[in-house]
C-alpha cells in the first residue's frame, strides 16, 4: 500500500476514534448539572425556524411528485385507488424521514461546523476555558440536544406537508374528495408506520448534532479549518444517516414485520 494510502486509512481511524470519544463525552456531560436548557431552548428555535422554508418546499414536492410519477404505473394496472396508500405509506415510513434528515443535515450540520470552528479558530472557545466556563457543555451539549429534539418536529411537519402535496397532485390527475383521501390515508398507516419512523428521527438529529459539533470544535487553525469543518459536517453526517437507516429499517423490520 502506498504512503498516501497508509495516511489516509490513519486518518480514517483516528476520526473514528476521535468521534466515539467524542460521543462517550457528551453522554457523560449530559447526565451532568447545570442543565443549560435556556441554550437548548433557544438553539431548537433557532435550527427549525431557519431550516423550516427549505423542508416545507421539499416536503410539498416530495408528495407532489410522487404521486404525480406514481400515478401512471398504477394506472396500467387498474390500481389508481390505492395511490394514497401508496404515497402515504411512502412518505411516512422512509422519503419524509430520510430527506428531511439529509436537507437538516446540510442546513444545520454545515452551520454548526462553520460556527463552533470559528470560535474555535478566534480563540474564543479557549477564552471559555479560561473563563471558568466549560465550552463543551455550554457550547457542544446543547447544540446536539436541540437536534436530536427538533428534527422529529421538523419530520412530522414535512410529512404532513408531502400528503397535501400529493392531495393536490391527485386532484389534478384524478377526482377524489379530500374526505376519501383522508379516510385512505389514515386507513393505510397504523402506529407500526408511524412511531419506527418518528424514532429513527431523533438518531438521525443526533448525528447531526454530533458530527457538527465535533468537527467544528476540534476544527484546525486558521480559516481553511473552518471551511474543511463546515463541508466534512455535511459529507460525514449525511454518510451516517444513510448508513444509520440502513441498520434501523432492519432492526425495526424483525421487531415489528410488515
Amino acid at each position: 500500500m502506498s504512503s498516501s494510502g497508509t495516511n489516509t486509512l490513519k486518518q480514517f481511524f483516528i476520526e473514528i476514534g476521535g468521534m466515539t470519544s467524542f460521543t462517550f463525552r457528551f453522554f457523560r456531560y449530559f447526565l451532568l448539572p447545570p442543565y443549560e436548557f435556556g441554550e437548548i431552548k433557544k438553539h431548537m428555535e433557532e435550527l427549525g425556524v431557519k431550516t423550516l422554508p427549505i423542508v416545507s418546499v421539499t416536503g410539498f414536492l416530495i408528495g407532489f411528485v410522487l404521486a404525480l410519477q406514481t400515478h401512471p404505473i398504477l394506472a396500467r394496472f387498474g390500481a389508481e385507488s390505492v395511490l394514497p396508500m401508496m404515497v402515504a405509506l411512502s412518505v411516512v415510513r422512509e422519503l419524509g424521514p430520510v430527506l428531511t434528515a439529509l436537507i437538516f443535515a446540510g442546513r444545520v450540520s454545515s452551520g454548526i461546523g462553520a460556527e463552533l470552528g470559528s470560535m474555535r479558530v478566534t480563540e474564543q472557545i479557549d477564552a471559555m476555558e479560561v473563563s471558568a466556563i466549560d465550552p463543551f457543555k455550554f457550547l457542544v451539549v446543547t447544540r446536539i440536544i436541540a437536534c436530536t429534539l427538533i428534527l422529529p418536529i421538523l419530520t412530522m411537519y414535512v410529512n404532513l406537508i408531502a400528503l397535501i402535496g400529493s392531495y393536490i397532485s391527485i386532484v389534478i390527475l384524478q377526482s377524489m374528495s379530500l374526505d376519501l383521501y383522508i379516510g385512505d390515508v389514515v386507513q393505510s398507516l397504523g402506529f407500526v408506520d408511524i412511531l419506527p419512523a418518528i424514532g429513527k428521527t431523533f438518531f438521525f438529529g443526533f448525528i447531526v448534532g454530533l458530527v457538527g459539533s465535533f468537527k467544528g470544535f476540534n476544527a484546525d487553525k486558521g480559516t481553511e479549518g473552518v471551511g474543511k469543518a463546515s463541508t466534512s459536517s455535511v459529507v460525514v453526517s449525511s454518510l451516517l444517516i444513510l448508513v444509520m437507516d440502513s441498520v434501523l429499517v432492519k432492526i425495526s423490520l424483525i421487531i415489528w414485520p410488515i
